[in-house]
């Protein structure tokens, strides 16, 4: 009886003393760094016309590569007047995993070349057309895109992160995502 005594005793003293000890506050540790801001791209400077524009830049590597496996950079190059919703390398690498590699494939280079002049307007649309209103636009795809002026400008779902690059052909608008001609909007009326 007495060890048993004797056992309780000790297992006591042990939560009693645990208890204490989780009571104690935990030393200080430094305090977690923050992450640091994410740094903007740099603005796209007219350097000549779209396609010299686009490469001058160097954010544009993947979209001017799809121009070129789509025989579209001549055209881009040749044409008069166009504008340009460009996606920068980051939207590109924002596609679902494989869909870059799958959409670059020779196989699939007719829907390629659908996608990018889906990114395309056969005439100049600065902001100011659509600022403060919505408004459709067809593309060389034949499928329009819905260009929102209100306070953030977009075009269908992308944020135009940069508005109106004059090149000497055309006019550049820096989107922050790819569009997708499946999801074109409906036509309008008008």
């Amino acid at each position: 009886m007495y060890s048993t005594r004797f056992l309780i005793a000790g297992a006591v003293m042990a939560l009693a003393a645990g208890s204490a000890s989780a009571q104690t506050p935990p030393p200080a540790t430094a305090a977690p760094a923050m992450a640091p801001a994410p740094v903007a791209a740099p603005k796209v400077v007219a350097a000549g016309d779209v396609v010299d524009t686009l490469k001058a830049s160097g954010q544009f590597t993947i979209f001017l590569k799809a121009t070129d496996a789509t025989n579209l950079t001549g055209f881009l190059k040749a044409n008069k007047v166009e504008t340009v919703f460009a996606p920068t390398d980051t939207a590109f690498q924002a596609l679902p995993p494989g869909e870059l590699d799958r959409l670059m494939a020779q196989a699939n280079r007719a829907e390629l070349q659908k996608l990018l002049i889906y990114h395309m307007i056969n005439a100049a649309v600065p902001s100011s057309e659509f600022k403060g209103a919505q408004r459709q636009a067809r593309t060389m795809a034949g499928l329009p895109v819905e260009l929102d002026g209100g306070d953030m400008l977009m075009v269908n779902d992308a944020m135009i992160v940069q508005p109106d690059v004059l090149a000497t052909n055309g006019v550049i608008h820096v989107i922050s995502k790819v569009l997708s001609p499946a999801t074109a909007p409906a036509p309008t009326a008008n």
